[in-house]
């Protein structure tokens, strides 16, 4: 492992521990050459999954790219990387047991749409207003309808 810092390819493992429901490994490292420290993580490679897009296109599933999304539906938000980190580990999970590699776009959405609307109500718009597609301010008041609790009357 190069030292990112000095890119120096002696470093020194000083703690490793299981993280995401033991399916990775985070381990801190030290650079032997500079002494900085830094983190590293190291995961299962999961299996090649299709996404098929919403017009017929077909793409390998990336994590990041999903993991970028939900970043920046939850960007400014008190949401840390490993609530993040659970809710793409909880999908991931969900489409692997699937027998057939291929998957919908539309499904996927779907499914972080409902984590990220228990984990909080302004993410859950924002990935929603790219997710649906909202045109304007009708689809975000619509939208808004549908998680905002009703006022009982008396």
């Amino acid at each position: 492992m190069r030292c990112p810092y000095c890119l120096h390819n002696m470093t020194k493992v000083l703690d490793s521990r299981d993280i995401d429901e033991s399916k990775a490994i985070r381990r801190r490292r030290k650079c032997l050459k500079c002494h900085r420290r830094f983190t590293t993580y190291e995961r299962i490679e999961p299996i090649n999954i299709l996404i098929i897009k919403r017009d017929g296109t077909r793409e390998f599933y990336d994590r990041n790219k999903l993991l970028t999304g939900i970043l920046k539906a939850c960007e400014k938000r008190s949401i840390s990387k490993e609530q993040i980190e659970k809710i793409i580990n909880k999908v991931e999970s969900k489409f692997e047991k699937l027998k057939n590699p291929e998957i919908s776009s539309v499904k996927i959405g779907k499914a972080i749409i409902s984590e990220l609307k228990k984990l909080d109500k302004v993410a859950y718009i924002r990935f929603a207003s790219v997710y649906k597609s909202f045109d304007d301010l009708n689809d975000f008041e619509e939208e808004l309808k549908i998680i905002k609790p009703r006022k009982i009357k008396k």
